[in-house]
């Protein structure tokens, strides 16, 4: 009889969350079913591999926790394997203690694990998992497995209230301090919320642990060869309640889009443009856009026109 080909991943999905109009900071969330808590695309196998090398080479760098998030980490792996055999069995099973990974070929011995629980979940997903928990009133940044982090420190912010964490993204402490506190004391078991981020990064690295505040002009980068060298950088964030252990678990998926692949035609480099000029200037000095704006921005005009970029040829169905 023929073998049945194992089911592959699907493409990597392409987001688009910027939008026209006045700048809005706000959470923004909304819910996902069980089944969409963790994205597996065609992207796994290179960025798993990716993380393993960062965890063997890098580690004080991607894993870190405090011994108050013991509970949470190991909660955070048995959750993580009983949505990953049940929503993808084709790549995931448990037998007893023996965890199979079909899309690596790993297989993993839970009765004696090779690493801390927390690693180990960070090793079967393309999220970062960070853990979020509340003492005294005060959500604090526990614990994380961070291989992709979009220029920040894991080493800088664990131990302190999220309200720290953020401190140094501008109106973060008028707008959104508030909110993401409250919601991190009282959401639910069983509530899966996500939120996306974007930025346009002239860097495509993954791993990024610094890079903001830049101002000073970049001249590798022009309006000519923007689509080339500048890439849309999302994060898809998850936050769910574990219920055992009352941590919340915020995970994030990195994207990063080569901005002529993602920005295909000309109302999306329209949309994209507007969203960059309505930003704060503190907030692009934050994201660094300050050192590529108006490269950035010349090409994002010329695509609104329909026209190549000088020097830069546009694919057809950019103009359709």
């Amino acid at each position: 009889m023929p073998q049945c080909r194992m089911r592959t991943p699907p493409p990597e999905t392409l987001y688009l969350p910027f939008e026209a109009g006045p700048y809005r900071m706000a959470m923004g969330l909304v819910t996902l079913p069980e089944s969409a808590w963790f994205e597996l695309d065609d992207r796994y196998p290179a960025e798993l591999d990716q993380r393993r090398q960062l965890l063997a080479d890098h580690r004080a760098e991607v894993f870190a926790a405090l011994p108050a998030s013991d509970a949470a980490r190991g909660e955070t792996l048995t959750a993580v394997i009983d949505n990953l055999t049940t929503h993808h069995p084709d790549w995931f099973s448990r037998n007893n203690d023996h965890l199979h990974n079909r899309l690596t070929g790993e297989q993993w011995n839970l009765a004696t694990p090779c690493c801390d629980p927390l690693e180990l979940a960070g090793r079967l997903v393309q999220e970062d998992l960070c853990l979020i928990q509340v003492v005294d009133a005060v959500p604090m940044f526990t614990a994380a497995v961070l291989c992709f982090p979009t220029r920040w420190r894991l080493m800088e912010k664990l131990g302190r209230p999220l309200a720290q964490v953020h401190g140094a993204v501008p109106l973060y402490a008028d707008r959104l301090a508030a909110p993401v506190d409250r919601f991190m004391r009282h959401v639910k078991p069983g509530y899966v919320a996500s939120r996306i981020n974007w930025s346009v990064v002239d860097n495509a690295a993954l791993f990024q642990p610094t890079g903001k505040w830049r101002t000073g002009h970049n001249p590798t980068v022009t309006a000519a060869n923007a689509g080339d060298t500048l890439f849309l950088r999302v994060e898809r964030q998850t936050l769910r309640r574990l219920p055992l252990s009352d941590a919340v678990l915020f995970g994030i998926r990195v994207h990063v889009y080569p901005l002529a692949s993602a920005i295909r035609d000309a109302a999306t480099a329209a949309r994209l443009a507007e969203a960059v000029r309505a930003l704060p200037e503190a907030t692009q000095r934050y994201k660094s856009l300050l050192s590529i704006g108006d490269a950035l921005l010349g090409w994002l005009d010329a695509r609104c026109q329909g026209e190549a970029p000088r020097g830069e040829a546009v694919p057809a169905e950019s103009l359709s």
